[in-house]
C-alpha cells in the first residue's frame, strides 16, 4: 500500500492518528474473528450431529417401510416456524423458535394403531431437519462475516499498519535531516561571521 503524504509535521500527525486508530481496532477485530471462528465450529458440529440423528431416524423408519405404505404423509404439516434473531459477535443470526405442526384429523378407529406413533416420528424428523437447516444457515452467515473480518485483520496487520509506520519513519527522517542541515548551515554561518569579526 502506497500512502501519499507530504513531508511535514502536520502530515506526520495525521498519519500517527490513523495508525493509532488501526492499532486500537486490531485487538477488537482479532477477538471478533476468534469468536466467529468458534461459533462457526459450533454450528458446523451441531449440523453434523443433527445429520447423524436424522440418518438414525430414517433408519428407524426403514424398519417399518411396509407399514409406511399405509401412512398418509399429508396428515402432518408444518403450520408455523418461529424465527428469532440473535447477535453473535455483532452479527445477526437466525435462531429457531417454536415449530407448530398441523395434524389433520383422521378416524382413530379405522386407521392403524401405530398412526399416532407415526405422526410423532414424522414430527421429530421434520423438527430435526428444520434445526439442521437453521444451523447450516447460521454457519454460512457467520463464515461469510468471519472471512471479511479475517481479511480486515490481515489488511490492518500486514498492509496498512506497516505502511503507516514506514511513512511516519520517512517523515521523521526527512524532518531530522532538514533540522541537521539547518543546524549545520547555522554553524557554518556562525563560523563565517566570527571569522569576519576577527578579521
Amino acid at each position: 500500500m502506497i500512502l501519499k503524504f507530504q513531508y511535514n509535521k502536520i502530515a506526520q500527525l495525521q498519519l500517527e492518528k490513523q495508525l493509532r486508530v488501526r492499532l486500537k481496532a486490531l485487538p477488537t477485530l482479532k477477538n471478533k474473528e476468534s469468536a466467529l471462528r468458534l461459533e462457526v465450529k459450533r454450528a458446523r458440529d451441531m449440523a453434523h450431529e443433527l445429520d447423524g440423528r436424522i440418518l438414525a431416524g430414517k433408519r428407524d423408519l426403514d424398519q417399518f417401510m411396509k407399514l409406511w405404505a399405509e401412512f398418509d404423509p399429508s396428515l402432518v404439516q408444518i403450520h408455523n416456524v418461529e424465527i428469532q434473531t440473535r447477535k453473535i459477535a455483532g452479527v445477526q443470526v437466525p435462531v429457531l423458535g417454536k415449530i407448530d405442526f398441523a395434524i389433520r384429523d383422521y378416524d382413530l378407529f379405522s386407521a392403524p394403531s401405530w398412526f399416532l406413533d407415526g405422526t410423532d416420528l414424522v414430527k421429530n424428523l421434520a423438527t430435526l431437519q428444520i434445526e439442521r437447516d437453521f444451523f447450516v444457515r447460521k454457519m454460512h452467515i457467520l463464515e461469510r462475516v468471519r472471512k471479511k473480518t479475517t481479511q480486515k485483520v490481515n489488511l490492518y496487520e500486514k498492509v496498512q499498519i506497516p505502511a503507516y509506520e514506514d511513512s511516519i519513519l520517512k517523515i521523521k527522517r526527512f524532518l531530522e535531516d532538514e533540522e541537521n542541515l539547518s543546524k549545520a548551515g547555522q554553524k557554518i554561518l556562525k563560523g563565517r561571521l566570527s571569522e569576519e569579526a576577527n578579521a
